[in-house]
């Protein structure tokens, strides 16, 4: 979901973090070329995240404005990040002071090589599920939550009209879904009203791992098999017929609903973010539906974390205090549409679209029987292998009508294979265990 990006003339990824993790880290913070500090050198700050260059330049100039010390935001990619975390502080030569990443780059680092943050001054006003996942199964926070991200529905009053009698367009279960579908569809001459995103660069894949299995099975890995996964199986193959086929070809969402060639759409809130134009009154940003099982749903739950030999633990901690107060959080949403972790009142002067989606990322977190997802943790390279499996799932069952069963099947031995190579836990919604077995 946060693809990288070329970052220009200039020495190379590999090249910047061989000169930060060997040479120092001012000098790398002064000497590289498309890496720009808050400041003439000074603490860096090492994150997964808004790694894009226009991303980047933004937040770097929103930290510039939350908190007046020197600090320099340098971005990495997920791998190299664990790794240099890892070397670093197993040489005990750490040369960086704050990192930032989502709960997955986070807890395979908890203990060994992050410092217990449980006393840090930060926030107010935690999920308590976020403050569960900071812990990693043990007594310790081993980081503060930063910001959270997810994904919702987008609906036009065009389809709107569609709804089955007396359905809560908030509280939707996936028959209710299925049946808007339909009726959108035969209203607008046999045309589909609702787009997924399915494409080359799609994440329709989130949608089966979050929402669609963790509310028909409870689990995402360990019912991957199971008889309620056939069935969940078989409503998308119903849904389908109702989806557009132009789908395949979506990969941001807020385009084809924006054009009008669909008027319904699910995807991550900041592929949705340009879908009401300038027309934000005739749109809603809807929970997900539920299933048999409950409300699932992912969130990408970002945290702060303190490096063990940070090169300057006091002013991480002042930085994680002055990225959580309530005011933070809320230009956090303005400047790189992430959302608050903390109790922060959404102001009237955002945005339409984001005070859209952050009503529908709330109600969607608060909602009884909400099932909590997680992108995957602990897999390294190999979540790839992972993503796979689900998006060749989807194009053998739904695109190629092919037997649920024995496709279930073939995919479960593929997953099963890195969770054997990797020897790892599940994340949830599966329940913790020493190994993550498939089902």
């Amino acid at each position: 979901m946060r693809a990288a990006r070329p970052i220009g003339s200039g020495p190379t990824r590999r090249t910047v973090l061989r000169g930060l993790f060997l040479a120092g880290a001012a000098s790398m913070a002064a000497g590289c070329v498309g890496f720009a500090t808050t400041g003439g050198g000074g603490m860096v700050f090492l994150s997964t995240q808004f790694r894009p260059v226009a991303e980047a330049e933004r937040f770097r100039g929103f930290l510039t404005r939350t908190f007046p010390g020197a600090v320099s935001y340098v971005t990495i990619e997920e791998g190299p990040f664990a790794s240099q975390v890892q070397s670093q502080v197993g040489a005990g030569r750490t040369q960086v002071g704050l990192l930032g990443g989502s709960h997955s780059d986070l807890a395979p680092l908890a203990g060994t090589y992050l410092e217990d943050v449980s006393g840090v001054p930060a926030g107010h006003g935690y999920p308590a599920e976020y403050l569960a996942l900071a812990k990693a199964g043990t007594a310790q926070s081993w980081y503060v939550p930063w910001a959270q991200a997810s994904f919702v529905l987008a609906a036009h009053e065009d389809a709107l009209q569609h709804l089955p009698s007396g359905a809560d367009p908030d509280t939707l279960t996936y028959d209710q879904f299925l049946d808007w579908a339909i009726a959108a569809r035969r209203a607008n001459g046999n045309r589909p009203m609702l787009g997924l995103p399915c494409g080359p660069k799609g994440l329709i894949h989130r949608f089966l791992q979050g929402y669609l299995l963790p509310s028909f099975t409870g689990g995402q890995i360990t019912t991957f098999r199971s008889p309620e996964a056939v069935t969940a199986w078989r409503y998308l193959k119903e849904l389908w017929a109702n989806t557009s086929p132009s789908s395949t070809t979506y990969d941001f969402m807020q385009e084809p609903l924006q054009s009008g060639a669909v008027r319904i759409g699910w995807d991550h809130v900041a592929r949705l973010v340009s879908a009401p134009g300038t027309e934000p009154q005739r749109w809603r940003m809807l929970p997900a539906p539920r299933g048999p099982h409950g409300l699932g749903y992912m969130a990408v739950v970002l945290g702060l974390a303190i490096p063990k030999g940070s090169t300057d633990r006091r002013q991480a901690e002042q930085v994680i205090a002055a990225l959580s107060t309530p005011q933070a959080q809320v230009e956090l949403l303005r400047s790189n549409g992430f959302f608050p972790v903390v109790d922060a009142p959404i102001p009237d002067d955002l945005p339409p679209a984001l005070q859209l989606e952050a009503g529908a990322v709330q109600r969607q977190r608060d909602a009884p029987g909400a099932i909590l997802s997680l992108l995957p943790v602990g897999l390294g390279t190999r979540e790839g292998e992972v993503t796979k499996a689900f998006k060749d799932s989807f194009r053998a069952i739904v695109l190629e009508g092919a037997d649920i069963r024995s496709t279930l099947d073939n995919q479960a031995r593929v997953l099963q294979k890195v969770f054997d190579d990797l020897k790892v836990p599940c994340w949830a919604p599966d329940p913790p265990a020493q190994r993550c077995e498939v089902a």
